[in-house]
């Protein structure tokens, strides 16, 4: 299983920098010099860290090897930079990979059937779960514990329980 570690946002500067939406918790580690980090799509990969400078505008400039110039930094635009889940450290008691929750049947505290959970959005202000519902609609629940108390992957749901109008709109 593929994880998500950042995504090339764009180039930065003329020397083949370009600027990482980091999605790990651990950038010191993925992102250290000499370390190689797989992409995707395939093609554009894979690459190595030749360093990373500092934090610009909430994003991690890093320059790979393979990268010489501005042009080259632009044709990996939107490229995702992953790494094989098993050699990705154990996520806490309260954290999750995309793919343990991808499938998980989403219930209500009542344990009414409310959809599958299709997808996870990271967007800026939080993580959001898009749960397909029965009738086929699309339902998008902020992932965060007050809203998911409970998550059971043992069992393969997680529980919502959603403030007023938060499934009605």
């Amino acid at each position: 299983m593929q994880l998500v570690v950042g995504r090339i946002a764009r180039a930065h500067g003329v020397g083949g920098e370009v600027a990482v939406e980091v999605r790990t918790d651990s950038p010191e580690l993925r992102f250290a010099p000499g370390t190689t980090v797989e992409t995707d799509p395939p093609e554009r990969g894979p690459l190595t860290v030749r360093r990373t400078r500092c934090w610009h505008s909430g994003r991690l400039l890093v320059c790979f090897d393979e990268v010489a110039d501005r042009t080259s930094a632009e044709l990996l635009r939107g490229t995702l930079l992953v790494a094989d889940s098993t050699t990705s450290p154990p996520a806490g008691d309260d954290e999750f990979w995309d793919h343990q929750l991808v499938g998980l049947a989403a219930v209500l505290g009542s344990g009414e059937p409310l959809g599958t959970v299709e997808e996870v959005l990271h967007l800026p202000a939080t993580d959001t779960l898009v749960v397909r519902g029965a009738a086929g609609e699309e339902i998008l629940v902020p992932f965060v514990r007050a809203i998911v108390p409970e998550v059971d992957l043992e069992r393969g749901r997680l529980v919502v329980d959603p403030p007023d109008g938060l499934l009605e709109l």
